[in-house]
This record gives structure tokens, sequence and C-alpha cells, in this order.
């Protein structure tokens, strides 16, 4: 009976989160004409990725009572970041294409080039990490300190222009704000975030207990439940806003966006908050210590998130692209086994990616755009 009555909360939770994301993705649509568009879609990143937050903090305090929940920490950090590169990105496009009937790219801004570059520097850092076997408090220092430079590089660029274009493009609620007046307007953004953010942190916790056990009683392993089924519900908020925006050619590369700047939250913040309240609970200062089977899940994960940075360097993704990016974490989600041969796939593609570049001689567009932005906004 007790099953059955949590399974059933499922019904107004839900609903609660569907409501949240589109309340949340309202304010970030009518922010971005406030302050810059990746500050709104790191700010939209952050809010949305508060369930995923919720659920990591639930497993490291766990871990930190009992060492050998330590993989379930790993199983969900690392499944949350595949699930958005590989499945997330790819959705992104193929919604994009289905609403224009066209395979073309989804093009980036200049401005984007930030996102890209944000996406680079915890990766790097997490190679270390992966490279000593272990997450430590102190690794939590420079994994935040890549999160708040982002944050302050995208602080210094300016809003967007308001151009009726542009304005046109924003749905129904964020045009009606935007024609408030200024402090109103202001009030009024500050409320949808708050609102949406705050309905979803009280609906969060009741629907992922709900579907644990929809989970439990379908006989489904802890690890399978944790790594892939908690990430996708946690995360479904990512995948309806950028569905949303994905609809529209000119606003699917701020879908994507969207998407990577909830990879540069994940990879750099989210993973800094691990350590700190593993050691909290553990009421003693030790690091987490990984098994061969965790490096393995870890290196993965790495190399994906680095085959799609490669991939943005030129500000564009294409089909044969976003195909690739699914068709990998597709092979690996249905077979497991396969997950150490598919390191060497990952790796030998980024390998391509990396000789393409050497050989066409040319500095990358996105390079081109983060240092041109750098230099105007810093001069």
């Amino acid at each position: 009976m007790i099953l059955k009555t949590t399974a059933a909360s499922a019904f107004w939770t839900f609903p609660a989160i569907l409501f949240s994301a589109f309340v949340i993705a309202w304010g970030a649509e009518a922010a971005q004409f406030l302050i810059s568009q990746g500050l709104a879609l790191a700010i939209l990143a952050w809010m949305q990725t508060l369930p995923e937050f919720a659920v990591e903090a639930v497993i490291a305090w766990e871990a930190g009572k009992d060492v050998a929940k330590t993989h379930l920490v790993i199983a969900n950090f690392t499944g949350s970041l595949r699930l958005l590169v590989g499945l997330g990105w790819p959705m992104i496009y193929f919604v994009a294409a289905a609403f224009r009937r066209k395979l073309g790219p989804v093009k980036l801004d200049r401005e984007h080039s930030v996102e890209i570059f944000g996406l680079l520097l915890p990766i790097l850092y997490f190679t270390f990490i992966w490279w000593k076997g272990t997450l430590t408090l102190w690794d939590a220092v420079p994994l935040a300190a890549c999160y708040f430079a982002y944050l302050w590089i995208l602080w210094k660029i300016p809003p967007m222009e308001e151009s009726e274009e542009s304005l046109e493009d924003v749905g129904v609620v964020p045009r009606r704000v935007l024609a408030m007046p200024p402090r109103t307007r202001s009030i009024a953004i500050l409320l949808l975030f708050v609102a949406g953010g705050a309905l979803l942190y009280l609906s969060t916790r009741p629907f992922l207990n709900s579907m644990l056990a929809m989970a439990a009683s379908l006989g489904v392993s802890t690890f399978v439940f944790v790594q892939w089924v908690a990430p996708f519900l946690s995360e479904f908020p990512e995948k309806l806003s950028a569905f949303y925006w994905a609809r529209k050619v000119s606003t699917a590369n701020v879908a994507l966006m969207n998407m990577v700047s909830s990879n540069i939250n994940q990879w750099s913040i989210l993973s800094a908050m691990i350590p700190i309240i593993f050691v909290i609970s553990a009421g003693a200062i030790r690091p987490i210590q990984f098994d061969a089977f965790q490096r393995h899940e870890i290196i993965l994960t790495i190399l994906q998130s680095f085959l799609g940075f490669l991939l943005l360097l030129n500000l564009e993704l294409h089909f044969h692209e976003a195909l690739i990016l699914f068709v990998f974490w597709f092979v690996q989600f249905v077979v497991p086994t396969w997950r150490e041969e598919m390191i060497f796939v990952y790796a030998a593609w980024c390998l391509y990616e990396i000789v393409r570049l050497l050989l066409r001689r040319e500095v990358p567009p996105a390079w081109v755009g983060f240092r041109e932005t750098l230099a105007r906004r810093f001069a």
C-alpha cells in the first residue's frame, strides 16, 4: 500500500515539474534582454539542475556514512553528463531540423564561444582528477573557480538589444513581462525565477521517490536507476526548455547553449559540491577513492564531453555530428559491456577531429570569437 501511494504521487509532481520548467524558461527568455544571454542561460541552467544537485547531494551524504555507496555518486554524476551530451544535444538538433524541415546546421553566435571554452576548463581539470584516482575536498576549489570565472566573463557581456525581430521570437508571457515598466519588469522576471525554482524544488523529491518506488516494483537495479533513470528525470526540465526553444530556427542555438551551460554547471560547481558534502557527512577529511570501474566511467564521460567541445569549435552542430553523439551514447546505453571499447572509440574520434583541425591550418571560429569577446569586454 505504501509503495502504491508513493508511486501515485507522480500524478501531481510530474505536471508540477513540467510547469516549473516553463516558468523558469519564461524568466530566462525575458532576462536575456536585461543581462547577457549567456548569463541568463547560466542562471537558467543552475535552477534547472537543482533537482540534480539535490539527488547528488543525498547520494554524496550517504556515501560519507557508507563508503560502499561511493559507486552511486559516480553513477549519477557520469550518467547525467552523458545524457546531456549523448541525448540532449542530438535531441535539440533533430527537433530543430524537424520543425524547419531540413538538415541544416544549428549555428551559434560568436559570443557563445564563452560557453564552449567554459566547458573545456573543468573537463581538463577533471582529467587530472581521473589520473590521480581521487576526488578530494581540495579539488572543490579549482572546480568552483572554473565556474565563477565563467560567470564573471558572462557578466561582462552586455544584454541583447531589444529589436522588433528578437522580441517577436520570445513567447507570449516573456513579451508581456518585457512590456512592463522597468522596475515592475525586473520584479516580474525575478518572481518567475523564484516561483519556478520553488515549485521545482518542492516537487522533485516526491517525484524521484515515486519513480524509485516504480523502479523497485519493476526490479530495476539501483546502479542502473541512479545512472540513467534518476538523471533523466532530474534533467527533464532542461530537456523541456530545450525542446521549447529548438522549435524555432532563431532560438535553436539558445537551446543548445542551455544544454552546454548545464554541462559546465555539472562539471564544475556540482562536482565541487560532492567532496564537500562527503567530508561533512563522514566527519573527517578524506578523499573519494575511485576503483577501476569508476575510472572507466569517468574517462568515458570526459571523452564524450571533449568530443562535444571539439564538434562545436566551428560554432555549428551538423547532422552527422548530432548523429555520432547519439549513436555513441546509445551503443553504451544498450550494451553496457561495450563501455570499455567505447572509450577507445571516443578517443579515436577525438583524435580524428584534432588532426582534421590541424590539417585545415585555420584558427577555429570559436577561438576567434572567444578572443574577440574577451578583447571587446575587457579592453
